[in-house]
Formats: C-alpha cells, sequence, structure tokens
C-alpha cells in the first residue's frame, strides 16, 4: 500500500491590523489538517484541524512577524509554509528608528504615513514620503534634503543620504552589471520597515502611471503619495544631481544586466525609463 506524502499549503491573504494579524492559508486535497506555530517546530505547534485560519492578538502595531503552518495527514506532515505579516493597518503612520551601518546612512527616527486605494494599484499600501524622508515635499520642485530621503544603487541595500555637500557613507560602487532583478535580502523597504514591504515592480509603476495619467511631474505630485523631483546620485562620483528638477523613483524589475526600470517625471513627461543600475535614486515602499 502507497501512501502520498502531504505537501505544504500555499500562503493565504492575512488581515492585518494594529494588534493583530488573522494567517490565512489554503486548503489541501489529501490534508486531514494542519498545525500553526510561531517558530519552525512541527512538534510543538497547536493542532487547527481542517481550519485554514488562525487569529492571532496582542501583537505590536508596526512589528513584523513571521509564522509556521504544516499540512498533515497519516502518513506524516509536510515541510512549512513560512508566513508573514505586519501587524498594522494601512491608512495609519508607523514609527521606524533607523541605525547606520549596511543599510541605513545616519542613524534617523521617521514616521511614515501609509496611504491605499492609489488609482492603478488599488489594493496595495504605499509609505506617503521616501524612505529615510522626514518629510513630504512642499512643492514638487523641492530641492532639499528632508524631503528627498535616501537613495539606493539598483540591488544594493546600501543607502546614501546627501545634504547638499556631504554625502554619506563614501561612494564606492561606480558600475553594476549583472542579471538580477531586486532581491527581497537587499530590498531596503523590506530591511528597514519589515519583510511586508517591497520596492514596487515596474509593473505596478505601469499601472500608477497610466491609471493616473500622470503625463508629468504635477500627477505623481498632485497624487496622494505626493511624489517630488528628489534628482538621483551620479553613479561616478555620487554627486546629487537634477534635485528639484526631475524624479527618478526605482522598481525593483531589472531592464537588462546593466540597467534597472525606474518612474521618471519631470515637468515635461512621465514615464518608465531605464537607467544604469549605478545611478542612486529615491524609493517608495509598498506592501500587498
Amino acid at each position: 500500500m502507497t501512501c502520498d506524502l502531504q505537501l505544504a499549503p500555499s500562503e493565504g491573504i492575512h488581515q492585518q491590523s494594529n494588534t493583530q494579524i488573522i494567517w490565512s492559508w489554503n486548503a489541501m486535497p489529501i490534508a486531514s489538517g494542519y498545525k500553526w506555530h510561531t517558530s519552525n517546530n512541527f512538534a510543538a505547534a497547536t493542532d487547527m484541524g481542517t481550519a485554514t485560519t488562525k487569529t492571532e492578538t496582542g501583537l505590536t502595531t508596526g512589528n513584523s512577524y513571521t509564522r509556521y503552518v504544516w499540512a498533515y495527514n497519516t502518513c506524516g506532515n509536510s515541510q512549512p509554509l513560512v508566513l508573514t505579516g505586519q501587524a498594522f493597518a494601512c491608512g495609519g503612520s508607523m514609527t521606524k528608528a533607523h541605525t547606520a551601518g549596511t543599510v541605513a546612512p545616519v542613524n534617523k527616527t521617521v514616521t511614515y504615513g501609509t496611504v491605499t486605494g492609489i488609482p492603478g494599484e488599488t489594493s496595495k499600501c504605499w509609505i506617503t514620503r521616501n524612505l529615510g524622508a522626514t518629510q513630504q515635499a512642499n512643492t514638487v520642485n523641492d530641492a532639499t534634503e528632508p524631503p528627498a530621503g535616501w537613495y539606493w544603487q539598483f540591488n544594493r541595500k546600501q543607502g546614501y543620504k546627501h545634504d547638499g555637500t556631504t554625502l554619506t557613507p563614501a561612494w564606492t560602487i561606480t558600475a553594476i552589471d549583472e542579471d538580477s532583478d531586486w532581491l527581497p535580502a537587499s530590498d531596503p523597504c523590506a530591511l528597514l520597515l519589515g519583510s511586508t514591504w517591497r520596492i514596487p515592480t515596474k509593473t505596478e509603476w505601469t499601472n500608477v502611471d497610466a491609471t493616473g495619467n500622470w503625463t508629468n511631474w504635477t500627477g505623481p505630485f498632485s497624487s496622494a503619495l505626493q511624489m517630488h523631483a528628489a534628482g538621483y546620485l551620479s553613479r561616478t562620483t555620487g554627486a546629487i544631481t537634477n534635485r528639484g528638477a526631475n524624479g527618478y523613483y526605482w522598481s525593483s524589475t531589472q531592464h537588462s544586466t546593466p540597467r534597472g526600470w525606474d518612474q521618471f517625471f519631470s515637468s515635461a513627461g512621465s514615464f518608465q525609463s531605464n537607467d544604469n543600475k549605478a545611478m542612486g535614486f529615491p524609493v517608495r515602499c509598498i506592501r500587498d
């Protein structure tokens, strides 16, 4: 007699609020039941019977959490499904204390607002200022440092601050040529805000640009995202360039080995551009 070992379930859509997550996974056809736990320990896991949700309360607002689910039957248990979520309801704000190191360029505590319902990607949650920015821009051509936030090279986790005179830390990478999209392990959104956050894809920027009818920089600035022309860092020297004139915001999608896709806008247009991966652009973060 043969015995079919149970495969792991797939992740469902979690309901996340400020102190609670209702974890969800999808039913498997030959499963007798499921187990859920806060660590990768099947023996100590809670038997959920045939339920495919688990409500966890008493969580800390803004914190990200990782949980584990197994399917089982008489033949044994599956490999764990790793669930990730954040105790946070979109539309509120979250405060993050960033520590200078391999991601944040300086110590800074930032309160990020969030918004959903953005035309083109209405189900997604976005931060309402650039990553590392202490405020939103007052005007679309604001050339100051506080609303610009920090800058990143494509698929690199190290952020850079440029106050108009000094770059922190020193610029060391002048060329990037690799066949890769932006990987989660180097995504500053995930590393600084929590694992549920990420850099938008090219498709997501395309959808927002087209549905929002962004024809020039008025569109992104007048939207709920209030994006402005934060400029970029030169790939050769790290010098601040075009701040107050053009906006460049990375996507997580590469164009080619030396170039990545980004959302570009100026007084004359708004569209998806592809630029050298070694250039430093600001990022906006998104979560599903």
